[in-house]
């Protein structure tokens, strides 16, 4: 007996940052519970790949669209490719993201700002595009993929940090909005993931806590989704160093964080 909450069979699941990592492991996962694709990424390439190999093996309709988030164009683009191809989305997963590392002042703004343009305003654009349709219905939910890095500031990572607080604090309160609606709004929190998020921030001696795979993070977010939790953090060492700091005021959090994550 499948005891699952969330009906995967035949439903529809949009997912940001689907060519690698996370977001590819969730395509995996879900096609193999019998759920249909639309792969969000800016590497079409690897998408058709994972598309094709994941329509094959699960006979599931798979989808791509290659867009960049960090456009300010890119939600109403996706919104009108989404619609076009008359596609209804159940499930919203808001993976896609990136990090700047460094002393602030070093940093590319214009980099920065892209940052916050994929990690915040496309987690607000694609919530919004989506949601209002799962009210409707009675059915869906939307999963916002935050960090451990959510629960305190991160001198040398700071909009990252910011941001995924922001994405933190938005999915618990419309988890509120949304709870009795029959529609499930929930943060999942990753620590350090074997994934290229460090590598391509150039941020590897900064990476905290005990390292997890992207199986043990899907299968935890899923896990949870199903027992309609509104934040879960992936992994008990990452629990006790997330949770831990509501034991300290932000103050001194930031300055312990700072010894961790200072460039060499």
């Amino acid at each position: 007996m499948d005891l699952r909450m969330f009906p995967y069979r035949g439903s529809t699941a949009l997912i940001t940052g689907a060519s690698i990592g996370i977001g590819a492991e969730f395509a995996k996962v879900l096609a193999s519970r019998g759920m249909n694709l639309v792969l969000v990424a800016r590497n079409k390439e690897k998408m058709d790949a994972l598309a094709s190999e994941l329509s094959t093996k699960y006979n599931v309709q798979t989808h791509v669209i290659a867009c960049d988030l960090g456009q300010a164009s890119a939600v109403a683009e996706l919104t009108s490719a989404v619609v076009e191809k008359g596609l209804t989305i159940d499930l919203l997963i808001n993976n896609a993201g990136f990090m700047t590392y460094g002393p602030f002042e070093t940093i590319d703004p214009a980099k920065e700002h892209g940052e916050v343009m994929v990690n915040i305003a496309a987690v607000v654009g694609l919530t919004h595009a989506f949601l209002p349709g799962m009210l409707e219905r009675r059915k869906g939910a939307v999963m916002n993929i935050a960090s451990t890095a959510a629960f305190q500031p991160i001198p040398y990572m700071a909009v990252y940090a910011a941001s995924k607080a922001f994405v933190k604090s938005f999915s618990v309160a419309l988890w509120e909005e949304c709870r009795e609606r029959n529609v499930h709004v929930m943060a999942m929190c990753p620590g350090t993931t074997k994934t290229e998020l460090f590598e391509r921030a150039a941020a590897k001696e900064a990476a905290p806590g005990g390292v997890r795979t992207v199986q043990q993070v899907v299968e935890t977010a899923l896990n949870s989704l199903d027992k309609k939790k509104s934040l879960v953090v992936d992994g008990f060492v990452n629990s006790v160093l997330a949770w831990s700091t509501r034991l300290v005021p932000n103050w001194m959090a930031a300055k312990y964080a700072a010894k961790a994550a200072k460039p060499d």
